[in-house]
C-alpha cells in the first residue's frame, strides 16, 4: 500500500501540529517520571495535563515503538517475570476527556467490547478498511462507555464520521484521557481487542502487523 497516497480525515478533527501538540516522553529515560506516582490515576493526570497547560498546546501525542516506563503501573502488562510488555505499538494523542474521535478513512465496524480492568483500554472499537485493493484495521482504545451503545458489528462508517469520544478515568481502563490509536495488518483471530504492547521479544512480530500509526494520523516526529 502506498501510504502517502491516502487522503485521511484527521482522527481528532484537526491536524496534529507542531503548534497544537506537544511530543510527550514516556519512556524510562525520562528522568521526571520518578517523581510521579503512576499507579495514581489523579497524580498521573496532573502529571500530563500540567505539561499541556505549560506549552499552551491542546494535545499530547507519542508513543510508537516507545519502551515504555508507565506500564508499571499496572499487572496487566506483566504477563511473567521474564517477559514484560512495554513497548507500545500505537500512538497516544493526550487531550481532554470529551473530544471527538473522527474514522480517517471509509470502512466499517469490525469489532468493539470493553476491555475493563485498571490500566486496559476500557471502550475500544475496532474499524476495517479496505483500500487499494488492501484490508488494515484501526483500533481507538480508552474511549467512552456510552459510546458502546451505538456501535453494530459490520455497520458502514464513513470518512469523516464520528465514531466516538475520548474517555474520562476510571471508565477509560483508568487512564489520563487519550486516545490509543494502533494500526493492523492482520487482526489474528481476534475481536474487540488486540495488544497494544508487547515485550521485547516480541518486537519484531508486533512491529510487522503494527505499522507507524503516523502514517495515517500525519504527525512528523
Amino acid at each position: 500500500m502506498n501510504w502517502n497516497e491516502l487522503d485521511c480525515f484527521p482522527v481528532m478533527g484537526e491536524a496534529l501540529n507542531w503548534e497544537n501538540t506537544l511530543r510527550l516522553d514516556f519512556s524510562a529515560k525520562n528522568q521526571a517520571l520518578e517523581e510521579v506516582d503512576l499507579s495514581n490515576t489523579e497524580a498521573f493526570d496532573h502529571f500530563v495535563f500540567s505539561q499541556l497547560a505549560q506549552s499552551g498546546k491542546h494535545y499530547g501525542i507519542g508513543g510508537y515503538l516507545e519502551n515504555r516506563a508507565i506500564y508499571r503501573r499496572s499487572s496487566v502488562f506483566a504477563t511473567d517475570a521474564a517477559d514484560f510488555r512495554n513497548i507500545h505499538l500505537g500512538v497516544d494523542v493526550w487531550c481532554e476527556a470529551g473530544a471527538p474521535v473522527y474514522s480517517p478513512l471509509e470502512g466499517k465496524i469490525h469489532s468493539f467490547q470493553n476491555n475493563s480492568g485498571f490500566g486496559d483500554y476500557g471502550p475500544t472499537l475496532i474499524l476495517e478498511h479496505f483500500i487499494q485493493d488492501q484490508v488494515f484495521y484501526s483500533l481507538y482504545g480508552h474511549l467512552s462507555l456510552s459510546d458502546l451503545k451505538s456501535w453494530k458489528v459490520g455497520a458502514i462508517v464513513g470518512k469523516g464520521e464520528v465514531v466516538a469520544h475520548v474517555g474520562p478515568f476510571p471508565e477509560n481502563g483508568d487512564w489520563p484521557p487519550h486516545l490509543h490509536f494502533q494500526l493492523m495488518w492482520d487482526m489474528e483471530g481476534k475481536f474487540g481487542d488486540y495488544p497494544g504492547v508487547c515485550s521485547q521479544r516480541e518486537v519484531a512480530h508486533y512491529s510487522a502487523n503494527c505499522p507507524d500509526p503516523n502514517l495515517i494520523l500525519g504527525f512528523q516526529d
